[in-house]
């Protein structure tokens, strides 16, 4: 993998242990991260107490340790409701008034935990010397900040500061005492006392704030853009998560990586098409020559013969996941269960006769229909080879099984808009024409189809130059659709793609990033009707961010029985 992914993995397994630890010492099950960001409840859960964003990229694995025994505690001490109700607006007195907050629940520590105790001090130890050696303290508003938090830091944890630190706030420290007055001093008299401590919390940042507007007009004279300037930098200083809104669902305001993570997200937003005339759903036979076809099924087959798949136990585990009872008939004879009325009259004959029961057999059977829907983007051609292994062998699998399965695909039909683009500029180009690019669905194998017969279509994959670009949003929908359309007790679509849709067209022509935002509430769509379960398998890339069950997949190594063991990890609850 290249560094970039080799990043984001390592961020994403400490992501996974701190909402393990976080479950197991807040007693909280729901916590996840999804996208980078905390969500508890499947709700957006703020974090913006400065010392809680370790970079994934420097920080030891102890310093997200230090995070989820702070986090732990903020979930199982402080009321999420009270801190909404009185959270203050403006930028410099809510940094300062999450600070205290999340510092009076880090001083609720059982003394039982020594660990946890020494795992929060050392975290912040942490943050103070790096916020020290980037020079924050250089201007007078990081200078404040960061002597209120080492005094709040002393005062309610019990913290204590380096000789370096006591020199340089020992002046500042003084100033802020006369300031806040008693208040500062019965914030630790209060700790246990949510509401109570609250009131000198909301004093103390009231004051911070006041301080640091009259430090910005005296000496910046007034320039309202410079303070702004100034704040801002503060706000980056502190890695302050400043959010659109405050019920714990805005969206982080920073843009997304370059690595698929969404830019925003606009539940209410209209998802429009310029044009459905040139969309179009094929035969993956269709696409390509029947000798062609045979050379490709050659070529995966040479391939999965070199994989050592273990296909009749990945068959038995998909059964074992899959089936559910099925009456089957009934068992006579038995000492227990219904009378059997036909065998009554032995009662009569030999009153010792005590099997005259009857009770219903129930056998499993895999009543399922699974569609693998993958992403037929310019960007997965250096995957597809074992993309195509990974779904051959799991449809044939599934066959084995008892479950029926699905291969889909989509693209583009052209690269960069095609005829719908030609349209919209012979039309005056409007504004935000909406999905400019006509749809490429393909079909490499239907449910009704077996496996067997399905080899060569299967093979079809292989044929790179098919693949263009992805309107991913649109393609679940016509994969759900299809879901729908067939009878069977468990429906699952499983999408395959490895980043955010993209369409250039589309992307280049209308305001917002629609296809990015649709995707997102297609997913949610589909969630929460239940009527489809929806998994996603993110190649080389975390998807958490669009799907709620996701997997990232590593497939730089070879395709062997671990990654199915993963899948089937995931299908299961327990990625």
């Amino acid at each position: 993998m290249t560094p970039p992914l080799r990043r984001e993995k390592r961020q994403q397994q400490l992501e996974e242990l701190c909402a393990a630890t976080l479950r197991a010492l807040s007693g909280e099950r729901r916590v996840r991260y999804r996208g980078g960001r905390l969500e508890v409840q499947e709700r957006y859960f703020p974090v913006h107490a400065p010392h809680l964003h370790p970079n994934p990229e420097h920080d030891e694995s102890l310093a997200w340790r230090g995070v989820a025994d702070s986090l732990a505690l903020r979930l199982k001490h402080s009321d999420q409701a009270l801190v909404r109700q009185v959270l203050p607006q403006q930028p410099i007195a809510r940094l300062v008034f999450e600070l205290l907050e999340q510092l009076r629940v880090e001083s609720l520590v059982a003394d039982c935990h020594p660990g946890a105790r020494r795992n929060m001090l050392r975290r912040f130890e942490q943050w103070s010397q790096q916020f020290l050696d980037a020079g924050h303290t250089e201007g007078h508003i990081g200078l404040l900040l960061f002597t209120l938090a080492q005094m709040s830091w002393i005062l309610l944890c019990g913290g204590r500061a380096g000789e370096q630190t006591e020199m340089l706030i020992e002046a500042p420290r003084l100033s802020l005492l006369g300031h806040f007055g008693a208040a500062f001093g019965l914030m630790r008299r209060c700790r246990h006392d949510q509401p109570a401590f609250t009131e000198h919390a909301l004093l103390i940042a009231a004051k911070a704030q006041a301080l640091i507007e009259d430090l910005d007009a005296e000496r910046l004279g007034d320039d309202e853009s410079t303070v702004s300037q100034v704040v801002e930098k503060v706000h980056l200083a502190f890695a302050l998560l400043l959010d659109v809104d405050q019920d714990g669902e805005g969206e982080s305001s920073s843009s997304g990586d370059t690595h698929g993570n969404p830019r925003g997200s606009n539940d209410t937003f209209s998802y429009q098409v310029f044009s459905r005339e040139h969309d179009c759903e094929r035969e993956a036979t269709r696409l390509v020559r029947s000798d062609l076809l045979r050379e490709l099924r050659q070529r995966l087959d040479r391939r999965l013969a070199t994989q050592g798949l273990n296909l009749p136990r990945l068959a038995k585990r998909l059964g074992a996941l899959l089936a559910a009872p099925r009456r089957d008939g009934w068992a006579f004879a038995q000492t227990e269960g219904q009378i059997d009325a036909g065998r009554l009259s032995r009662l009569i004959i030999s009153p010792e006769q005590r099997e005259i029961f009857r009770h219903e057999l129930e056998r499993p059977h895999s009543d399922c229909l699974v569609t693998l829907l993958i992403n037929n983007s310019g960007s997965m051609r250096n995957h597809i080879e074992s993309i195509a292994l990974l779904a051959d062998a799991f449809s044939r699998a599934l066959e084995l099984a008892g479950a029926r399965s699905e291969i889909l695909g989509f693209t583009t039909g052209q690269w960069n808009g095609g005829r719908p683009l030609k349209r919209w500029r012979a039309l005056g180009q409007p504004a935000n024409p909406g999905r400019l690019n006509e749809l490429s669905h393909v079909v490499y194998k239907n449910a009704e189809t077996s496996w067997r017969r399905a080899r060569p279509s299967i093979a079809a994959l292989l044929k790179s130059d098919l693949f263009r670009e992805g309107i991913d949003g649109e393609a679940l929908l016509w994969a759900r659709q299809r879901l729908l359309q067939r009878d069977a007790r468990r429906r699952i679509l499983i999408v395959i793609c490895d980043g955010c849709p993209m369409d250039s067209a589309t992307h280049q022509t209308n305001q917002q990033d629609i296809l990015d935002l649709h995707l997102k509430q297609v997913t949610r769509q589909i969630e929460q009707e239940g009527t489809v379960e929806l998994y996603a398998l993110g190649v080389g890339l975390d998807l958490s961010a669009y799907y709620h069950r996701s997997l990232e997949l590593d497939l730089s190594r070879s395709l062997d029985n671990a990654v199915f063991d993963e899948v089937l990890r995931l299908l299961s609850g327990r990625p």
